[in-house]
């Protein structure tokens, strides 16, 4: 299951950012009459088809994990998470839908309707997510049921759905995946300059989903703040994982780095008062330690600090060499012309989608051992298949292999078309189109 959210996940980022870009990288294209703009959005509406179709796959696989892999956490409580999950459905086949409108309505719908086309494959990937994340946050904090005689009863699906800390959840997740998916096309356009292409293309390229990212960027460590809140009552286990707290200090310092070896914290660098000041909101008020919980209820606490700094560091160094680079553009210096900004940039995608999977490893093993907080632990919630684990893992990662190579394979092979001129590409039992741009112009 791992794997597969890992791996699934990558895709939904862009399932949930993309459409904005393409929408405005096309208004552009329209309100300027810049063929420039109305040919990256065409190719970036081609490539999030591809993306659209291999996430289409790994979310079936997903679907079936979650009833497969899962059948305690399913079997009690599948009338509680029913909801989400099936708005999420109908989000997916909306989001689809609207997909094959637009790509298809090239110089056969006219400009100003066609473009609004993007905007219902936003909004139901946001949908999408969030329904996901209220599941998530659910498991958080559960909430909206009674259980009974070991019978759960009294569901308020609507109650689920809207859980009071489903949208900050979300919030972090939906910024989190415009960095992830703005990163990602402006580093594609970045190796394309320090190759020596230094186009309008390229230049606009790059600059349409570096904005988007690094607003989020700069936007993410807010919401992430916010978000903590109150961890040390709703999960003071994981806050203390995240903290490396072994014992109850007041104040609390910042630990960066450092494992936890037979009890005592090694190897970290112990910053004064800081950790009360961020994770408490205060000078001296302390961090509950591992102390005060009972062992059994302990989180994997090395791998969940390390994943939590890890995202934090990313995110950190990601805000601020954005900054920087704005910074700098409105001293009249250019950065795009320096080549360690375009190698950066370049690494820069491949280091949020580090810092988005450590995210999640940081909020689903610090749970741990509980699948739904406080209620059901992991041990109940997970199958019996102890004979055959290691076979459904080899084949998943044959599956996803085979759909990594794909992609990478089909997305070069559009990509060289392009650089060798190609104006349109082919679709399959689709009617002969005229030049794009024209209808766009019409």
């Amino acid at each position: 299951m791992a794997l597969s959210l890992g791996w699934h996940i990558i895709l939904a980022c862009f399932g949930v950012a993309f459409p904005a870009m393409i929408f405005v990288m096309h208004l552009r294209g329209i309100r300027k009459d810049d063929p420039v703009a109305l040919g990256l959005a065409q190719r970036w509406a081609k490539v999030s088809a591809v993306l659209f179709a291999i996430g289409a796959v790994s979310g079936t696989v997903l679907s079936f994990e979650m009833g497969v892999l899962w059948p305690g956490l399913m079997g009690t409580y599948g009338d509680v998470l029913g909801l989400p999950f099936a708005f999420e459905g109908l989000a997916f086949f909306l989001e689809a839908i609207f997909l094959g409108i637009y790509l298809y309505g090239w110089n056969r719908m006219p400009p100003k309707r066609h473009v609004l086309m993007v905007l219902p494959m936003a909004v139901t990937g946001i949908i999408g997510a969030y329904c996901v994340l209220a599941v998530n946050a659910w498991m958080n904090v559960p909430t909206g049921f009674r259980i009974v005689d070991g019978e759960v009863t009294d569901v308020e699906p609507w109650k689920v759905l809207f859980n009071g800390h489903a949208f900050l959840q979300f919030a972090h997740m939906w910024v989190g995946a415009y960095m992830l998916a703005g990163f990602s096309v402006a580093g594609v356009y970045a190796v394309g300059m320090l190759r020596g292409r230094r186009d309008a293309h390229h230049r606009l390229g790059f600059m349409v989903p570096f904005v988007f990212a690094s607003v989020a960027a700069v936007t993410q460590p807010f919401v992430g703040h916010v978000l903590g809140f109150g961890l040390d009552e709703r999960q003071p286990a994981k806050l203390a994982a995240f903290e490396l707290a072994e014992t109850t200090e007041s104040p609390s310092p910042l630990r960066l780095g450092g494992v936890l070896v037979d009890g005592e914290v090694k190897g970290s660098i112990d910053i004064p008062y800081l950790g009360s000041l961020i994770a408490m909101n205060s000078p001296d008020k302390p961090v509950p330690g591992l102390d005060t919980i009972p062992e059994e209820d302990h989180p994997p606490v090395n791998m969940t600090h390390l994943a939590f700094q890890t995202m934090v560091g990313i995110g950190t160094l990601l805000a601020a060499v954005v900054a920087f680079f704005w910074v700098q553009r409105r001293r009249g210096r250019d950065l795009l012309e320096k080549r360690w900004f375009l190698r950066f940039a370049a690494v820069a995608g491949p280091l949020a989608v580090v810092a988005l999977e450590a995210g999640w490893i940081a909020t689903e093993v610090g749970r741990q051992p509980w699948i739904v907080y406080d209620v059901m632990r992991t041990t109940d919630a997970v199958g019996d298949y102890t004979a055959s684990l290691w076979w459904l893992l080899g084949v998943s990662t044959v599956v996803y292999t085979g759909m990594t190579v794909g992609a990478v394979v089909v997305l070069r092979s559009m990509a060289r078309r392009w650089r060798e001129g190609a104006v349109d590409l082919p679709s399959p039992y689709a009617p002969a189109t005229a030049t794009p741009g024209e209808g766009e112009r019409r």
